[in-house]
């Protein structure tokens, strides 16, 4: 027998009465339930139920068909849902709570919107904000479907079989209509899908709005306004949100000053088209807020979209002030934004954990740690929308940190303390929080200011850019010793013994390093493993350089490189609002001799000017670039608090 009963519904319930079917209000929280728990024949007779409270515990869905034609009111906050689909079943309903239920996520939320017609409150909420852009959806993808059925009509030949006809449209309409950004895939696949499949149960393909349904029939009714679904709120933080994007100005011409990569001239100049100009970092929304100081942005990584040839990510996350954004780069809507009053973010990075839940089911999350002035390391969990975990990994401020490429649990802390700390977050427990541990701590002579994994070994090497130069760790776990000294420190041509800066660091392929701040108006390119192979029993090791890429002649500090390993891509920017672009494949294929030959930029991306912010900027710099791994997308951050995107035609 389960842990419901008749007898518990009788004493759960309101008004107090001996026949279930006069219950008006149930509450089952706190039992531990699981999904199949909830017996579709015992609540069937809960005739007259109005509100249902399901709160705290471990279900993962909704059992269809549990008959309650009447519930207004549903309480799912603090489960395990992974799916919303059930939800269908209560046409009624007119409020709703899925806080706490990490798996769902803003592709869930439309799908409640279009699921519910009566929706008015949404945890807690006005259920507003959704609406219009769930029917935008609705409307763009309806029409592309039947465009779609047209195209693929016109092309079967006398002889096809109708079944087998409409189930090769459905698939074709479900792999190839795409609209809006990325992040929404799942959520426009789902109905594309189903707008398929209506039209083929129609069996007219004339008229794009009159023949096929923009709505399921339960749904027609919808008038009102959605809200997207707030998810669990911690005490110490505000919670992630969909914050409105401001846009300081929309695709302004952008300025590109072509240049040969070397001396053959022989690579081109990349196309890049500007997107969004976004100020999203500012203190209290201010438009007129210029000096919050934008410090790192990454990309997310593809995994969700592993499965799919040619899938690449196009949402950035970015940290400034007190706030992290998620953004979508091509419609350029902050998803996310995340803020921590008192906080100052220096630095950003994403991770994929797979996560058990208590019913052994695996799942995928996508989580992002943030750091910086405080010396704490927030966990996001973004697309559920909420801070799972929160550690004090140092005393003063996180200047980087960053993942393994290869232990997606073992993260790298750097700080102002002068130490590197390798941490293993581990997995999330049942309250999805998590309870980091450090299991190594590296001596720095020095600030660290970039960390990076050797790539050909990335669990035995760990090399970092430090205000007194290029320092190398072993972080083999298998060596006894917990607290380590800098194992070899490199040198560049020209310097001295030690002490020169390096701000710049990131792997151009397995063995290619660029780095930058040994010398002015230059980033090196050198060779990791002939480096390596000929420091013998060395402390101190001057690099085997392979070119030198020319750069700013600046005197300033802290412009971050970055590098597009697939494509061959180093990327920098300067005091003057420039973005450098060199296309290195020709070196990395076959370095030039001698070496000390500047390599020219492929081009310089000129800043914009001037800015229409009722105030102009007359000047800014670019302290931070990084694109995707595709170079589909570049995000540039600057000193007067823009996010710049650009799109790669």
């Amino acid at each position: 027998m389960g842990p419901l009963s008749a007898r518990l519904f009788l004493e759960r319930g309101r008004p107090k009465s001996d026949r279930l079917g006069k219950i008006r209000s149930l509450d089952l929280s706190g039992l531990k339930l699981l999904s199949e728990h909830l017996d579709p024949k015992l609540l069937g007779r809960l005739k007259q139920l109005q509100e249902l409270d399901l709160s705290n515990n471990h279900l993962e869905t909704l059992p269809a068909n549990l008959g309650l034609p009447h519930l207004r009111i549903l309480r799912c906050a603090n489960n395990q849902l992974g799916d919303v689909t059930g939800l269908c079943q209560f046409p009624q309903l007119e409020e709703l709570s899925l806080e706490g239920n990490p798996f769902l996520t803003v592709n869930d939320n439309l799908k409640v919107s279009f699921l519910l017609p009566k929706l008015r409150k949404v945890n807690g909420k006005d259920a507003s904000s959704t609406c219009s852009q769930v029917e935008n959806l609705n409307r763009e993808l309806t029409n592309r479907v039947t465009a779609h059925w047209e195209k693929f009509m016109a092309t079967l030949g006398p002889n096809v079989e109708t079944e087998k006809a409409q189930e090769d449209f459905v698939r074709s309409a479900v792999k190839d209509v795409r609209y809006g950004p990325e992040s929404l895939r799942d959520f426009t696949q789902w109905r594309v899908r189903m707008i398929s499949e209506e039209l083929v149960a129609s069996g007219r393909i004339q008229g794009r709005e009159t023949d096929v349904p923009e709505r399921r029939p339960e749904a027609r009714a919808a008038s009102k306004p959605r809200a997207r679904l707030v998810a669990l709120k911690r005490p110490d933080d505000v919670p992630l949100s969909v914050s409105p994007t401001k846009r300081v100005c929309a695709s302004p011409a952008a300025q590109v000053e072509g240049s040969p990569a070397g001396s053959d001239g022989s690579q081109p100049a990349l196309g890049l088209e500007p997107l969004h100009f976004l100020q999203c970092h500012s203190k209290n929304n201010s438009p007129r807020d210029l000096e919050t100081q934008l410090w790192a942005c990454a990309f997310e990584p593809a995994w969700e979209e592993a499965g799919n040839p040619g899938a690449t990510s196009q949402t950035v996350a970015t940290c400034g002030g007190e706030a992290v954004c998620v953004i979508d780069c091509q419609t350029g809507i902050v998803l996310h934004k995340y803020k921590a009053p008192g906080e100052e973010f220096f630095s950003v990075a994403w991770t994929a954990l797979t996560v058990v839940t208590q019913a052994g089911h695996k799942k995928r999350w996508s989580v992002l740690a943030a750091a910086g002035l405080r010396g704490l390391v927030r966990l996001l969990h973004v697309r559920a929308g909420f801070c799972c975990g929160v550690t004090r990994a140092h005393k003063k401020a996180i200047a980087t940190l960053c993942f393994s490429p290869t232990h997606e649990t073992h993260l790298f802390t750097a700080s102002y303390d002068k130490r590197i700390i390798l941490w293993d977050i581990g997995a999330p427990n049942c309250d999805y929080e998590f309870q980091a541990s450090s299991l190594l701590t590296l001596d720095t002579t020095s600030i660290p200011l970039r960390l990076c994994p050797v790539a050909s070994c990335p669990s035995a090497y760990l090399l970092a850019g430090c205000e007194g130069g290029c320092c190398c760790w072993d972080v083999r776990l298998d060596q006894p010793q917990k607290r380590r000294v800098c194992e070899v420190e490199f040198i560049f041509e020209g310097s001295e013994a030690s002490g020169r800066r390096v701000d710049g660091l990131a792997f151009v392929n397995e063995d290619v390093v660029a780095s930058k701040g040994s010398g002015q108006g230059t980033i090196c390119l050198w060779s990791w493993s002939q480096t390596w192979v000929g420091r013998g029993s060395q402390t101190t090791v001057a690099v085997v350089v392979l070119a030198w890429l020319q750069w700013s002649p600046t005197e300033l500090a802290y412009f971050s490189l970055s590098t597009c390993p697939d494509e061959g891509i180093v990327l920098c920017g300067d005091e003057e609002g420039n973005v450098w672009i060199y296309d290195v494949r020709h070196v990395l294929e076959r370095p030039p001799a001698p070496p000390a030959t500047l390599q020219a930029p492929t081009q310089i991306l000129k800043w914009p000017q001037p800015w229409a912010l009722g105030q102009s900027v007359t000047k800014t710099m670019v302290n931070t670039v990084v694109a995707n791994p595709t170079f589909t997308y570049l995000t540039a951050l600057t000193d007067s608090n823009i996010v710049a995107i650009w799109k790669r035609h």
